[in-house]
């Protein structure tokens, strides 16, 4: 199965595994984040993120220039308030 398709079923299943009011709010959420234009002027497939530098879990200011020199570099985004 291929990835789109997977994400698809995931869609579907979402929509009965939250109440409706949660699905609601996150339809609007996308929709809202469509309509922002930001799908315009993110990253795509081939393109080559910034440098950039931002702290670690000690505090420690990390370059992802620095990492790039050990290898190949994956970063993360998680949504939400922890």
């Amino acid at each position: 199965m291929l990835l789109e398709e997977k994400l698809g079923a995931m869609r579907e299943q979402s929509k009965t595994k939250f109440a409706p009011e949660i699905a609601k709010k996150m339809q609007r959420a996308t929709t809202e984040l469509r309509e922002s234009g930001i799908m315009e002027t993110a990253l795509k497939v081939g393109d080559k993120m910034p440098s950039f530098s931002l702290p670690n879990m000690n505090g420690e200011i990390i370059s992802s220039t620095d990492l790039l020199k050990d290898g190949n570099l994956v970063v993360t985004f998680y949504r939400g308030v922890w």
